[in-house]
């Protein structure tokens, strides 16, 4: 301490003890911490400023610029989301929108040909299928990692179709919804993806009501909200069915479990037709079943670095890849996600969390649709 100090201040001396000299260098101290604090806040907010700026910029160009098909894929890939969809309407006009959702999805579909699928008494274990995969440690489950442009993700082979089931708890509808890794454990099952939508305000549902149609035990529920885009689910034979439109249709096609969602991707050994396959690049799931029965099971991650997402044609090139018969699109965005022995095999796309859904696909340890009575 100078004599200037000393003199201003005299109560203060050079014999101060150390807790009287730190009190009297506090206000100093306070203030420079407080001008760090001010500066920091200041170089946060403008560069929050200039990430808005040229996010707003960037999707602009999108929305507005001379590439239809770039402002195409931006359009559907937010609305296709329940929380950023209304970025959309930032740069264009309802008009606008309508004009490029329509046509999209809305291929009407025959009656599907059961006999293509033959389901096989005696699953290959040890040795390579017809499609080249082998079970190596045979537990009637294959993981094979999916990667494309722009995209990764994986497939989950289900070699007996008796084993997978609509994964929900009816007596939670409206109450709580489950997340994926909840519901394996319920059903004391291997495994299982997400499946149906569900109501979903803003982004801010809590997964326990569907949006649309689901059947579990041979019941349907929320049929009042029909079946949207198609439904997709498995009848008494443990065969899946795509397209399915009207509770009737479910009755008449002898559904046991399945949702409402779409579109469908892969109907009686086919690809859908591109045109109507008009989407966004999203995380994405999907279901579909190969002619001899086994089960494909799709995620693939999005809204990453490394893996942007993929839209409905990528999924369909993918399903016809791994042998599908019939496929559908399920739920996608923040819900995607696969769980197999005891964690999740992708990544969540979600910022909040894992999101709790009212309806998934699960595998059954072998043996227990039997002993358990799905």
């Amino acid at each position: 301490m100078n004599r200037d100090q000393e003199k201003t201040n005299p109560s203060i001396s050079k014999t101060a003890s150390p807790a009287q000299q730190a009190t009297a260098k506090t206000p100093g101290f306070r203030r420079r911490f407080l001008r760090f604090c001010g500066r920091l806040l200041c170089w946060l907010l403008v560069t929050v400023l200039l990430l808005t700026a040229g996010l707003y910029g960037v999707m602009y160009i999108l929305a507005k610029g001379p590439s239809p098909t770039a402002r195409d894929r931006f359009v559907l890939s937010v609305r296709e989301t329940s929380a950023i969809g209304f970025l959309a309407n930032l740069y264009l006009s309802a008009e606008e929108i309508a004009e490029i959702e329509s046509g999209k999805n809305t291929e009407i579909f025959e009656e599907m040909d059961t006999s293509l699928i033959t389901i096989s008494s005696e699953p290959v274990h040890s040795q390579a299928d017809a499609w080249g995969f082998v079970d190596e440690d045979g537990d009637g489950i294959i993981l094979d990692e999916v990667k494309g442009q722009g995209y990764s993700g994986y497939m989950m082979i289900v070699l007996d179709p008796s084993r997978v089931i609509m994964g929900s708890v009816p007596e939670s509808f409206y109450r709580r919804g489950y997340t994926i890794e909840e519901m394996v454990q319920h059903f004391d099952a291997v495994a299982g993806t997400n499946a149906g939508g569900f109501e979903d305000e803003n982004g801010m549902g809590n997964g326990s009501e569907p949006d649309t149609a689901v059947v579990y035990k041979g019941q349907i529920y929320f049929g009042e909200k029909g079946t949207g885009l198609g439904f997709v689910g498995f009848d008494d034979q443990h065969i899946l069915h795509v397209g399915l439109v009207g509770s009737q249709a479910l009755a008449d096609a002898g559904i046991q479990y399945g949702c409402s969602f779409g579109p469908v991707l892969v109907h009686n050994g086919e690809g859908v037709d591109p045109e109507s396959l008009a989407s966004g690049i999203n995380p994405r799931t999907a279901i579909g079943q190969r002619s001899d029965g086994a089960v494909l099971m799709l995620v693939i991650d999005g809204r990453q670095v490394i893996s942007l997402g993929a839209t409905y044609s990528d999924l369909m090139e993918i399903m016809l890849r791994y042998g599908a018969v019939n496929a559908c699109n399920l739920d996608g965005g923040s819900s995607s996600l696969m769980y197999y022995n005891g964690k999740y095999v992708n990544n969540s796309a979600s910022v909040i969390g894992i999101r709790p859904v009212p309806s998934s696909f699960i595998v059954l340890k072998e043996g227990a649709r039997e002993r358990d009575g799905y």
